[in-house]
C-alpha cells in the first residue's frame, strides 16, 4: 500500500470509537489500515471507559481518551467541553464511527479540520467528509469501518485486516494464578450471554449438554460472562452431573474485561453466542464456534480463519429482534448441542466419524 503523509508533517488522528465491545474489536481493522496508510501517524481513540481494556491490547493505538457520557445522553455542555479540551491536541483529522449526530459533536467542537464519517442523523452539518453508504459495496461492518481510512475516491483493499488483540504473557500468568487456573490444560471457553437480548442466547440446557460431552473427552470448561450472565451460568452448572462440575469453572461476574481477555487467551477453543466475547475470541485467533439465533453472520461475523458458524434454517430467521416475536425461540432451541460438539471436535482436529 502506498504510504500517505500530511503535507504539514505527521498525521495526528482521532477516532471516535463505538460503545459496544464487539464493534470496538472490529474497529481495530480501521486502526491497522490507518497505521499502514499514514506514515508515522499518531492515533488516538475516544470511547466509553469500559472499552479501555480492548484499546490497551491494540498496538496501533497510541493514546486513548475516556468518553464520560452515557450512551444515549446528548449532554451538549460536556461534549463542548471535551471538544475544547481536545483542541489542544492539534488533531489533523477525526474519524467518527458511530452513526449518531451527537457522536460527531466532539470533533466539531474541537475544530478538527477533517472530520470523516458515514451519513446519518443530519450530521452532514458537522462532518467535512460525510459519505453516503453503499451497503452492497460494504456489506460487513468491518468493511464500513475500514473504508474510512481511505479517500472516498479510492477503493479500499478487498479484504479488511482482521483484528488481533495482543496480550502480555506475564499479565496472563498473573491472572491465571489469581483464579487458580491451569493455562496449559485443554480449556474450552463458553460464553452463554449476549447484551442484545434473549434471542441471541443459546439455551442453558444446550450449553450444559455440550459441556458434559466435551468434559467427558478431557476438556475443562470455563464459563465467561458479566454479572448479568450469572443466572444462566449457574443454570449450566446445575445441568452438569456432580462428577463433571469439578471440570467446569464459573467465571461469570467474577472477572473484569481485562481479566476475561487474558484468561480467554489461555483457552484452546470457544463456543459463544453472537456477542462481544465472540469477537474477542476471534481477535485472539481462537477456534470459534459461533451460535446465531435472531441475528446473522452476514453483517458481523467473527473475523478469524478457524471458525464454525452455526444457525438453524427456519423461515422466520434472521429477524434481528431482541426477543422472539412468536415466543417459540425455535432458531435457538432447534440448534442442537451435537452440532456444537462436533464443531469443536472438527476445529481442534479431534472429530472422528
Amino acid at each position: 500500500m502506498k504510504k500517505q503523509m500530511n503535507k504539514n508533517g505527521q498525521e495526528n488522528i482521532l477516532v471516535i470509537g463505538p460503545a459496544w465491545i464487539g464493534d470496538m474489536v472490529m474497529a481495530q481493522s480501521l486502526f491497522i489500515s490507518l497505521k499502514e496508510a499514514y506514515e508515522d501517524c499518531r492515533l488516538s481513540v475516544m470511547a466509553p471507559a469500559w472499552t479501555r481494556p480492548l484499546v490497551e491490547r491494540m498496538p496501533e493505538v497510541d493514546t486513548s481518551f475516556d468518553l464520560p457520557i452515557k450512551h444515549n445522553e446528548l449532554n451538549l455542555r460536556s461534549r463542548r467541553s471535551l471538544g475544547k479540551m481536545l483542541a489542544t491536541e492539534s488533531f489533523t483529522r477525526a474519524i467518527v464511527l458511530p452513526n449518531s449526530f451527537k457522536s460527531a459533536l466532539i470533533p466539531f467542537y474541537a475544530g478538527i479540520a477533517k472530520r470523516i464519517g458515514w451519513r446519518g442523523e443530519w450530521r452532514n452539518l458537522l462532518l467535512t467528509d460525510c459519505r453516503r453508504l453503499d451497503k452492497n459495496k460494504f456489506p460487513l461492518m468491518v468493511q464500513r469501518f475500514n473504508a474510512l481510512a481511505f479517500p472516498e475516491s479510492s477503493l479500499p483493499p478487498r479484504n479488511s485486516p482482521p483484528p488481533r488483540l495482543a496480550v502480555d504473557p506475564e499479565k496472563v500468568a498473573v491472572t491465571l494464578a489469581d483464579f487458580h487456573l491451569d493455562g496449559s490444560a485443554r480449556n474450552l471457553a463458553i460464553c452463554p450471554g449476549a447484551e442484545f437480548g434473549a434471542s441471541k442466547q443459546w439455551p442453558a440446557e444446550h450449553y450444559a449438554e455440550a459441556s458434559r460431552a466435551l468434559i467427558a473427552e478431557g476438556w475443562t470448561v470455563w464459563i465467561f460472562g458479566s454479572a448479568s450472565d450469572e443466572h444462566v451460568a449457574e443454570s449450566i452448572m446445575a445441568g452438569l452431573d456432580s462428577d463433571k462440575r469439578q471440570s467446569c469453572i464459573n467465571l461469570a461476574g467474577r472477572t473484569s474485561l481485562a481479566q476475561a481477555i487474558d484468561l480467554m487467551s489461555s483457552t484452546q477453543a470457544v463456543i459463544a453466542n453472537d456477542s462481544g466475547l465472540m469477537h474477542i475470541a476471534a481477535a485472539l485467533d481462537k477456534p470459534v464456534v459461533a451460535l446465531y439465533g435472531s441475528t446473522s453472520p452476514d453483517f458481523t461475523p467473527p473475523l478469524a480463519d478457524n471458525v464454525k458458524l452455526l444457525f438453524t434454517d427456519i423461515e422466520c430467521r434472521p429477524c434481528f429482534k431482541r426477543d422472539c416475536p412468536y415466543g417459540h425461540l425455535r432458531c435457538l432451541k432447534e440448534l442442537e448441542p451435537i452440532r456444537a460438539i462436533r464443531a469443536v471436535q472438527e476445529l481442534t482436529g479431534a472429530y472422528q466419524n
